[in-house]
């Protein structure tokens, strides 16, 4: 009994009669199954870390998540705990009889989840077998030298012979609901499928290799869809998406209510000390007239858009130039890719940045001393003998640590393989070398941010908060948490109509840049316009006024609503209630909600 086909659910204007459906969850068990439980690779570790409130809230003591165990995350993540069903109980029992490790425990998130993580490890003697048995049913071969792969045989596997288990438990009516989230927890299901398991399952694919590959081998994707229309999904199971599910965020965990504001100068200047280290002996722009716009994500040069927005940059230093505004860009590319260490010339910017400090501070303290005890005195002192000349030197030779005989890095740390790095190679054809006359200045931190910094000490939601606009001018984005996240903190961003993200705000919102949310067409423009709109959308941004940002931030903040998952987990909801109906049908095929 399969839902209409390619039903979008981003307007939401699919769920009818919502207020009527009620989810009998307390005859139900359901299962969540990732590679992504309590272990973050990408995206999908934050739609099911924020969904899981929500979730959790509907289901209650019946809802559990299935995911790999690894002792590195779990020390840190789950508190383990014996499971409240004495039928899951009975199944890890049975899969530990046999040699598999199993562990059970409450995940340290927001909703507390219970969590169910099999060590692969452990079962990968079976892993010849198993492969074979997945061949039979399937036709596809697994190559023995692909470990992503032949670790999604073996979890697949584990969570198939769990369910097998489970289910045999139940004899009056099937009770279980599983819900797959991408290929690496596909096998589970096809296996689940074929060994006619009474399971209802879902499943969910939250992009596809296959497009991710052809968008970053240039190829003209979009206007050749009917020709690569072969998706990793529709070979597995052949079969169209059935509903196009938005993802959320969990707002509580960014609310700041009229905090927002504070925060974000508070860390604004946390940047601006790493500016003044990056850039001693260059400093000589306004550091209250600049500007911190940021990219960050995985190292995917074209897919996300940074080939797009360095052009756009340079194009943007040139206007900023011709106009002689006294406004100066700082733009930094957040992007982990392979490198030996910290630069030194990066690392000796932020030792000489604190000898400064530590030597103004010094003489402050001297100076405050002798104006304390003059005024004791009933005396106005000579602010000309204040400072004697030991204190002039010490200032002396402070200025003279700051002069510089090279431009500051582009890049804080030493890249392997630098000539070949495509955003290097990129910035070095465009001339963006942080010249003194330059006006848009860059920074390439490839690696991602942490509190424990010794040059950038903020982690990553600190560091959006304390910029002015997030750039995600992506070519293949399914959804796009990273403009999400800023919209929810309150900064504003740039996404494209080609993201999910961006074409929920397209449908949601009246006049999306108004509410700090600039959308570049890159679906009929060619890249050069759509490179030119960018541009202009970053040209207009730095022609705000102090107060006009902040009226676009509070505007941008309000916005938070629309992305919580207590709002968008209706969909899903929504979804599990439509499956109901094929609990009792042995032969129903999978229902695939795919993530826009």
């Amino acid at each position: 009994m399969p839902l209409a086909r390619s039903l979008s659910m981003t307007s939401l204007n699919g769920l009818p009669q919502w207020e009527d459906e009620d989810l009998p969850v307390e005859d139900l068990l359901l299962f969540e199954i990732s590679w992504e439980v309590t272990n973050k690779v990408g995206g999908i570790y934050t739609v099911i870390q924020t969904k899981a409130k929500t979730t959790a809230d509907e289901w209650g003591e019946n809802y559990f998540l299935i995911g790999p165990y690894f002792e590195q995350n779990v020390k840190t993540q789950v508190e383990f705990c014996e499971p409240p069903n004495p039928a899951i109980k009975k199944a890890m029992d049975t899969m530990k009889s046999q040699g598999c490790q199993a562990f059970f425990g409450r995940w340290l998130i927001e909703g507390s989840p219970y969590v169910l993580l099999f060590d692969i490890g452990s079962a990968a003697w079976n892993l010849d077998k198993w492969k074979g048995e997945f061949w039979e049913v399937s036709n596809i071969g697994i190559p023995f030298h692909d470990r992503e792969a032949n670790d999604a045989v073996i979890f697949g596997s584990l969570t198939a012979w769990f369910l097998k288990e489970l289910s045999c438990q139940f004899d009056d009516k099937p009770s279980i609901i599983a819900h797959f989230h991408e290929w690496q927890a596909g096998v589970g299901l096809i296996l689940s499928r074929s060994q006619k398991l009474p399971v209802a399952t879902i499943f969910t694919t939250h992009a596809t290799l296959l497009g991710r590959y052809l968008c970053a081998a240039s190829i003209d994707f979009y206007n050749n869809l009917d020709q690569n229309r072969v998706y990793v999904y529709l070979c597995l199971f052949s079969a169209f998406p059935d509903v196009v599910t938005p993802n959320g965020l969990n707002i509580k965990k960014f609310s700041a209510m009229h905090e927002f504001q504070n925060l974000h100068s508070m860390y604004k200047a946390r940047i601006q000390e790493f500016i003044r280290g990056h850039f001693y002996g260059h400093l000589d722009f306004n550091l209250d007239k600049t500007l911190f716009f940021f990219i960050a994500g995985r190292y995917e040069f074209s897919n996300k858009g940074a080939d797009m927005f360095l052009e756009a940059l340079s194009r943007l230093n040139f206007l900023l130039r011709v106009h002689k505004t006294d406004v100066t860009v700082v733009v930094f590319f957040i992007m982990p890719a392979k490198t030996n260490n910290f630069n030194v010339e990066t690392l000796k910017g932020q030792a000489v940045r604190k000898q400064l400090w530590d030597t103004a501070q010094s003489v402050k303290e001297k100076f405050g001393r002798k104006l304390y005890n003059a005024l004791l005195k009933g005396e106005i002192p000579d602010l000309n003998k204040i400072l004697d000349r030991d204190d002039i030197t010490i200032m002396k030779r402070a200025i003279f640590s700051t002069q510089r005989h090279s431009l500051p890095p582009v890049t804080t740390h030493n890249m392997i393989d630098d000539s070949n790095d495509p955003i290097l190679n990129t910035i070095r054809r465009i001339g963006l070398f942080n010249n003194r006359t330059d006006r848009v200045k860059v920074i390439l931190h490839p690696e991602f941010l942490s509190s424990t910094s010794p040059l950038l000490p903020l982690d990553y939601e600190e560091f959006v908060r304390g910029c002015h606009l997030g750039v995600f001018p992506s070519y293949y984005e399914p959804w796009g948490y990273t403009p999400a996240e800023c919209t929810v903190m309150g900064i504003p961003s740039v996404t494209t109509n080609l993201s999910g993200f961006g074409c929920f705000m397209q449908e949601h919102v009246a006049d999306p840049a108004a509410y700090g949310i600039y959308i570049v067409d890159r679906r009929f423009r060619s890249p050069d316009e759509s490179c030119n709109q960018l541009t202009q959308f970053l040209y207009g941004f730095c022609q705000q006024n102090r107060r006009q940002r902040i009226i676009q931030r509070n505007r941008t903040e309000r916005l938070s609503d629309l992305l919580d998952w207590r709002y968008l987990g209706r969909v899903f909801i929504w979804t599990l209630s439509k499956i109901l109906p094929v609990l009792h049908e042995m032969s129903l095929g999978p229902v695939a909600p795919q993530h826009s």
